[in-house]
């Protein structure tokens, strides 16, 4: 590595102090690449207590998707799955209970509707 300067890394804790700087656990994208191969996933466990709940933010493997897609060199695909992911986060309407107050969690969605949520985003983008 001769220009330091051109290379960015980031550690992040993974005991909660440092995925609460992207919005929590269940929003923080995964990549582990090597010479030869790369593997992509949400930085959470799987949870397999949350099993056919339709619980689950689905929001940390989606971004690792859009880690993948720039790792492949598609990265018009992957601004606007990004685009349409981060749109859904703000909007708020269509998130998961981990992204909405304590308060409001009673209107939360599961991960499938999110997921459809930033599809539809992604059809109108």
């Amino acid at each position: 590595m001769q220009d330091k300067c051109s290379h960015r890394i980031t550690l992040i804790r993974s005991d909660g102090v440092g995925p609460e700087l992207v919005g929590g656990l269940g929003v923080a994208p995964g990549a582990n690449i090597g010479d030869t191969y790369a593997v992509f996933e949400a930085t959470h466990s799987s949870a397999p207590k949350y099993t056919d709940m339709n619980k689950v933010n689905p929001a940390g493997l989606i971004l690792s998707g859009v880690l993948m897609l720039r790792h492949l060199g598609e990265r018009e695909a992957a601004e606007r799955l990004e685009r349409a992911t981060a749109a859904v986060i703000e909007k708020g309407r269509d998130v998961t209970y981990d992204l909405r107050p304590p308060h409001d969690r009673k209107f939360a969605v599961g991960n499938q509707e999110m997921t459809e949520a930033i599809i539809r985003h992604i059809r109108r983008d």
